[in-house]
């Protein structure tokens, strides 16, 4: 049995059904993208029957991507496979993946249909797609809660039909690690020439435990891990692909395996993909959290001032997160800034490091120390925009215990220059209050969160909203020193994204422009 556990990455599809994660195509290439950077070695692009939207993603995802096995998630009716094929069929390495529920609350419940039905479905199922594709996958969704006796008929079933990879999902978050253990141990014993093909796992984390599931699991055959950046994903989330990643390189004692993850991408690319979501990582989230590294408590500092190996079991820099405190300043050069972004997990093309650049300069010049964070930021709120109609070119705003609040406006909408008046409850409500004015926007905002990204009181703030009009939702985010300018300029990303999928909506194309849209 190969030692290598391959990593199976499922943001775009179970991460993305995580309540507001929503994303557009060009924010799901990006991600796909940097998880082919990464090491990946499946990314499941997404369900492609689900919508056109979806569908159009999975597509461009397998056109773009040259190293990575691209993945279509389908039901195991033919309409459903033949969608997931025509979606991946531009990939280099395309792979089908189908699946049916199998446990028995599914069958009467939601199915309404017999063991032998289900059996003769996974059968014709998974031999259709193996005439489309080599590499197909069977997942029996609800795989813990199943009968023993019947997963390993289904396993059979499977196996026989042609899957090369047969998965046994943890689909509720229901088991504990001891149970996965016999569960995978059974199916090895039980199911003849399971070890010609690759068991896989994917764990819900409904009791903490997808992770735990996931390492016992692999200790016990599974040489595949189904899992999502920052865990994120329906309920309580998948297991943190970080997680895994990190136990099975900090722990070779007990989990002699590998992977080929470059580590010193996890904390870039999950700082990405809170961005892209809009879902912050809380401070004590295991690998990536900022607290993950951070020491408050004497005996800890002075532990780790003597030796670091006290109280971390990992290195910062081992997941990227750089060591130094200042990054870069006013007086760096472009190479360096251009090398500093490549260690930063993005790849950019000229005009967008030129455009990078020159945010960093004007942000080094108000800004006494500029950190990684600070790099990030501008990459992602002001240089990796989607085509915009509306862009902040001037705001000015008056506040104060005894001043009304008012926020004077200039806006560039659809090319030409606007500029407008209001008040408001406070400094960012007039400021609000003004740009949805001027946009006439119907929309509602219905969350509102201020993160600061680095230290003191010169720090950039982080703002994220969400926006919501017809059934559309959609995050913005803005980053800046004042935060008045972050907050309006998150709304005004908020609300160029919501444009732009209402113009996607009716079939219609946004006219691209790649300037600044909030500068």
């Amino acid at each position: 049995m190969s030692d290598q556990v391959f990593i199976f990455d499922t943001t775009l599809r179970d991460g993305e059904q995580s309540p507001g994660a929503t994303m557009n195509i060009q924010e799901k290439l990006r991600i796909a993208k940097q998880l082919e950077r990464m090491g990946v070695d499946v990314i499941e692009a997404g369900f492609p029957v689900s919508s056109e939207g979806d569908y159009e993603s999975v597509r461009a995802i397998a056109k773009a991507l040259e190293n990575c096995i691209v993945a279509g998630l389908a039901r195991t009716g033919r309409e459903d496979i033949d969608r997931a094929w025509n979606a991946i069929r531009p990939a280099k390495y395309p792979r089908i993946h189908t699946f049916i529920a199998t446990s028995d609350i599914h069958l009467k419940y939601k199915l309404k249909k017999t063991q032998e039905e289900v059996l003769r479905d996974i059968a014709d199922a998974v031999a259709y797609a193996k005439k489309l594709t080599d590499d197909v996958e069977f997942s029996a969704e609800d795989a813990t809660r199943t009968d023993l006796p019947f997963l390993c008929e289904v396993a059979r079933t499977a196996l026989k039909a042609g899957a090369t990879t047969i998965n046994i999902p943890d689909t509720v978050g229901y088991t504990a690690p001891t149970e996965y253990a016999h569960i995978m141990d059974t199916i090895r014993k039980e199911v003849k020439g399971i070890d010609k093909i690759v068991l896989s796992v994917h764990c819900h984390n409904d009791l903490g435990l997808a992770t735990s599931n996931s390492v016992m699991a692999i200790q016990y055959g599974a040489r595949q891990v189904e899992c999502t950046i920052n865990g994120i994903g329906e309920r309580a989330g998948n297991t943190a692909m970080e997680e895994v990643v990190m136990a099975i390189r900090t722990r070779p004692d007990l989990f002699p395996y590998f992977t080929k993850i470059d580590t010193k991408m996890i904390y870039p690319t999950s700082r990405l993909v809170s961005q892209i979501t809009g879902m912050k990582v809380q401070p004590n989230k295991a690998i990536v959290g900022a607290n993950a590294f951070a020491h408050e408590a004497g005996i800890h500092q002075d532990g780790v001032l003597k030796e670091k190996l006290t109280y971390e079991i990992m290195t910062p820099e081992s997941v990227g997160i750089t060591k130094s405190s200042l990054v870069m300043g006013k007086h760096s050069g472009r190479h360096a800034f251009r090398d500093r972004v490549k260690a930063l997990g993005f790849d950019l093309n000229t005009d967008q490091i030129q455009k990078a650049f020159d945010l960093f300069k004007g942000l080094a010049d108000r800004k006494k120390t500029v950190f990684d964070e600070d790099i990030v930021a501008i990459i992602m709120h002001e240089v990796l925009r989607i085509p915009y109609r509306y862009r902040l070119n001037y705001l000015n705003v008056v506040s104060g215990t005894s001043a009304i609040p008012t926020a004077m406006v200039k806006m560039e909408i659809d090319g030409e220059q606007v500029r407008d008046v209001d008040f408001g409850d406070g400094p960012v409500d007039a400021a609000m209050k003004t740009i949805r004015k001027m946009t006439h926007s119907k929309s509602k905002l219905m969350k509102f969160a201020i993160n600061a990204i680095t230290g003191g009181t010169d720090a950039q703030g982080e703002v994220t909203v969400y926006v919501q009009e017809d059934g559309i939702s959609v995050v913005g985010q803005g980053a800046h020193t004042d935060i008045i300018v972050a907050s309006a300029k998150a709304y005004i990303n908020a609300l160029n994204k919501l444009e732009y999928q209402k113009t996607k909506q009716k079939g219609k194309t946004m006219k691209p422009n790649y300037t600044d849209e909030s500068r």
